[in-house]
């Protein structure tokens, strides 16, 4: 077995790698999603974010492998992280530098690696996004191209999760940011779904369709995502800008935006009318209302939401309650933490929405709460004065 050579920078790799302090966090469920379109793109029962440490290989997200990571001694990664374009071993098995390695002579008993190099914007090799299969075979050109977007779609969060966990040490956000949801995520996700579209051509089998059908979902849950980044990125005191309007006005947008979603998962939506007006900020207050609705909506398995209002002396309470899974009493002050999610497993997304929600509102001045009972619901109420 060949041990790959340590790279000549790895100090500084290292170091790197390091700074984004995403090794041994939780699973989250928009790295997952980028593993399950790989494999399906690519048709290999297994898939991995890997990033290589000093010692081992540590897997962000993993199908079909079943182990959070493995000795770097054995890594194929360790082999990938030294090149610049796509790693490749079409047979470990008659390759001398893998045909005696454990992960081939053994579990999982790997005979095919492809690898695309997590690259920093410095310059450093991270790891790799890859997909593995326990028999020979090749990747068309089309599969080299998504798996190569694919990775630079997952090194992009991985260089937003950073950047937004730098910047919320000090409550800011950056306008570097924008930047980089416009070039360096909405670019990929292009691309992926370009990559679906050719292969869902080629796709007889029912199973297969549908199977397809969960990764364009993915792509939908990761453009929703985006949005919620540029909302994000955008978020400043000078932002706010205050006039009168009549909060039913706000009602209807929610019911225009969301009816259709809660239709489509067999839920009931019911928003009851209000007259009263109030002087805020409409885009944001509606950002606020809106991401509640919609994590509602996204959590809740059956029955429905209600969204309602009600004064309370000079001020105006907006409430949306859900039927859904309920949150953890211990969960409760920490929900609002950005990439906080309380089920990894059952996530969608980033873990963003809450967070937005808990700035916007204290932009505006505004007071959010929350109760909530496990197998129940939730009500989460946002409090703001009213017009004079």
């Amino acid at each position: 077995m060949m041990q790959a050579p340590v790279p000549a920078n790895e100090p500084q790799r290292l170091t790197s790698l390091r700074s984004f302090r995403i090794l041994d966090t939780p699973r989250e469920a928009a790295y997952q999603d980028l593993t399950r379109i790989a494999a399906q793109i690519c048709q290999t029962p297994m898939a991995l974010i890997s990033l290589v440490d000093q010692a081992r290989q540590w897997f962000k997200a993993e199908i079909g492998v079943g182990v959070p990571e493995t000795s770097r001694s054995v890594s194929f990664c360790a082999h990938a992280i030294l090149q610049n374009d796509l790693f490749v071993v079409p047979d470990a098995a008659a390759d001398t530098r893998f045909a005696d390695n454990d992960l081939v002579t053994g579990y999982p008993h790997l005979r095919f690696y492809a690898g695309a190099v997590l690259h920093t914007l410095d310059g450093h090799a991270l790891g790799t996004l890859c997909v593995l299969d326990r028999v020979p075979r090749r990747l068309s050109d089309d599969q080299r191209l998504a798996l190569e977007a694919l990775a630079r779609q997952a090194m992009a969060q991985l260089e937003l999760r950073r950047a937004l966990i730098e910047t919320e040490k000090v409550n800011q956000y950056r306008s570097r940011l924008m930047a980089a949801i416009g070039h360096d995520l909405k670019q990929p996700v292009n691309t992926i779904h370009m990559a679906l579209t050719l292969l869902s051509g080629s796709l007889e089998d029912a199973e297969d369709q549908e199977i397809l059908g969960y990764a364009r979902s993915a792509i939908d849950t990761l453009n929703t995502e985006l949005d919620s980044l540029a909302r994000a990125s955008r978020l400043n005191q000078d932002s706010v800008r205050i006039e009168r309007f009549p909060i039913q006005r706000l009602l209807d947008g929610l019911q225009d935006n969301w009816s259709l979603r809660a239709r489509e998962k067999g839920l009931s939506l019911r928003i009851r009318p209000c007259n009263l007006k109030v002087e805020s900020d409409e885009s944001m207050l509606s950002t606020v209302i809106g991401n509640l609705v919609g994590n509602a909506v996204k959590y809740t398995d059956a029955g429905g939401i209600l969204v309602g209002c009600r004064k309370r002396g000079r001020s105006l309470v907006i409430e949306v309650w859900d039927m859904g899974r309920g949150i953890p009493e211990s969960e409760l002050d920490r929900i609002f933490q950005a990439f906080h999610q309380v089920d990894t497993a059952n996530s969608e997304g980033l873990g963003l929405g809450l967070a937005i929600v808990k700035r916007t509102a204290e932009l505006l001045d505004y007071a959010v709460g929350v109760d909530s009972q496990l197998g129940r619901g939730s009500r989460f109420t946002v409090t703001m004065p009213l017009a004079a």
